[in-house]
């Protein structure tokens, strides 16, 4: 079985979000960063090159061979938008993504975000902090 190339590493999310060139996605990924903190509890952790996680849990896939370890939580600032990662998927969250503000859904898990000023953050962490214990009540 081939490892996962996302693995957790020990670059420094600070200084990973430090690193963005330009301004306002600066800006707005240590905002993510305080968001998800603050939802989570948990300090981030640098998942791969570009993802900023909070926890892990371990999972096996269910049609493959596939397992390994994720984050619970956690967002990366890709060019054209921010990748939220909420991964129980969104069924349990149809009332508060109607308080969201603008966003975009792709694939099970994700919403993409130009800026969060597009959002209501405390919808977001609402979000954030009911996917967390969803994820921990799955996978203890």
């Amino acid at each position: 079985m081939a490892e996962l190339k996302t693995q957790k590493t020990k670059v420094s999310p600070a200084k990973f979000v430090a690193a963005i060139q330009d301004d306002a996605k600066r800006a707005d990924a240590k905002e993510l960063l305080k968001i998800f903190k603050e939802a989570t509890g948990m300090s981030p952790k640098m998942w791969g090159q570009a993802i900023v996680g909070y926890g892990q849990y371990h999972y096996k896939s269910e049609r493959s061979r596939q397992e390994g370890d994720w984050p619970l939580t956690g967002f990366s600032p890709r060019a054209a938008n921010f990748t939220l990662y909420i991964m129980p998927g969104f069924e349990d969250f149809k009332t508060d993504l109607k308080k969201l503000g603008k966003y975009k859904i792709s694939g099970g898990s994700c919403i993409y975000i130009k800026r969060v000023s597009d959002i209501h953050v405390p919808t977001l962490k609402s979000i954030i902090k009911k996917s967390v214990a969803m994820m921990q009540k799955k996978y203890r």
